[in-house]
């Protein structure tokens, strides 16, 4: 007997077995129905639902997880806690790519800087660097706009400072958005067409809980299936979560896999007029850790007049890295976290100077 034989079953990852037990129960008392039923084999068959595979004749309904289409929220999809952690992704490495940002003691991003001001180490064996590069090369950027009701005075503002990024941009740069209250939730994939995004964001109106996590989860996820060479995720939010089912643990394996670089604006409000809840009091923290782990950085605004210049620093920081690349020394293919460190020779004048560089890769595995 075919399975699914109905196409809108098998659309749906359902089976036609869903009850067959109850069919050939059925068939067994109709009558002469038993002897047909030997002849037929239902009642082997209804053995062998029960015995053989529970998981067809009883997971009716059951579905594929698949990730959000745009319009679609996200959370409803994607966001689960599988019982079975999955593998994470290995990537078969040739070459590794460092995005590397270098700032002064004031903040300010140093450019100007040559290949042999720069050192990088692949799990304490210095690399030799094959290939430097400044140029402002196209990026896919995924815009994690942050729509709660906590942001309800923050905002106007917010919406300025997604203006101003989008304004400063490369033009062959795409572009992806995702906002989130409650849930996260996917308006467009990657495009060139910023214009359509903005008026996206400029309707968004606060409302629900913080879902930053989930979203930042699933920016990572989308960003990681994409094949530019860089790969960027702003999160704009005043970082209080307090409605995700993934934790700090989760968001950080995935940064880990996705080789993508975290810029975060956290939205405050002055410090001695923040509600100090749990959330809320860890906020500037996880933006941080994030960030830092992924080679991004996080920038906190407690006056929401001052946005559209964070954002236009974002982008202008993004605009001025310095690409290294390197062959690992060490080939072997055993699918291990290994750590980099770039370290820049110290300059006249420039006694403190910070890098931003992302923290390791996953070795490949074949």
């Amino acid at each position: 007997m075919p399975m699914n034989p109905d196409p809108r079953l098998r659309a749906a990852g359902k089976s036609d077995f869903a009850s067959c037990p109850g069919l050939a129960a059925r068939v067994w008392h109709s009558g002469a129905g038993a002897r047909r039923a030997l002849r037929l084999g239902l009642v082997p068959l209804a053995i062998w639902c029960v015995a053989g595979a529970p998981g067809l004749c009883f997971a009716a309904g059951r579905e594929k997880a698949a990730m959000p289409a745009e319009g679609t929220r996200a959370a409803d999809i994607v966001i689960h806690n599988p019982s079975v952690p999955a593998m994470p992704i290995r990537l078969d490495v040739d070459r590794v790519i460092v995005p590397v940002t270098v700032v002064d003691e004031e903040g300010k991003v140093l450019t100007g800087l040559d290949k042999n001001d720069f050192k990088v180490f692949d799990d304490g064996v210095r690399q030799t660097i094959l290939s430097f590069s400044t140029t402002d090369a196209p990026v896919a950027v995924g815009i994690v706009f942050d729509t709660s009701q906590s942001m309800a005075d923050k905002i106007q503002k917010s919406k300025e400072a997604v203006l101003e990024f989008f304004k400063t941009s490369n033009p062959q740069d795409q572009f992806m958005l995702l906002v989130f209250s409650g849930r996260p939730y996917l308006i467009s994939s990657f495009t060139g067409d910023y214009e359509s995004l903005l008026d996206q964001v400029l309707f968004a109106k606060p409302d629900g809980r913080t879902s930053l996590l989930d979203a930042i989860y699933v920016g990572l996820t989308r960003l990681k299936q994409d094949n530019a060479d860089r790969k960027v995720l702003v999160v704009i939010s005043d970082g209080g979560d307090n409605h995700s089912r993934y934790d700090f643990r989760d968001v950080r394996k995935v940064i880990r896999e996705a080789n993508v670089q975290i810029y975060s604006i956290g939205v405050f409000e002055p410090l001695e007029y923040r509600s100090q809840t749990p959330e809320e009091a860890d906020g500037p923290s996880l933006l941080a850790k994030l960030a830092d782990i992924s080679g991004g950085r996080a920038f906190s605004v407690e006056n929401p007049d001052e946005l559209p210049d964070v954002a236009q620093a974002i982008s202008h920081t993004i605009r001025n890295q310095y690409v290294i690349g390197y062959k690992p020394s060490n080939l072997v293919r055993d699918g291990r976290w290994r750590r980099i460190k770039v370290k820049v020779h110290p300059l006249p004048g420039k006694p403190f100077l910070r890098l931003h560089a992302r923290a390791g890769y996953y070795a490949p595995t074949q």
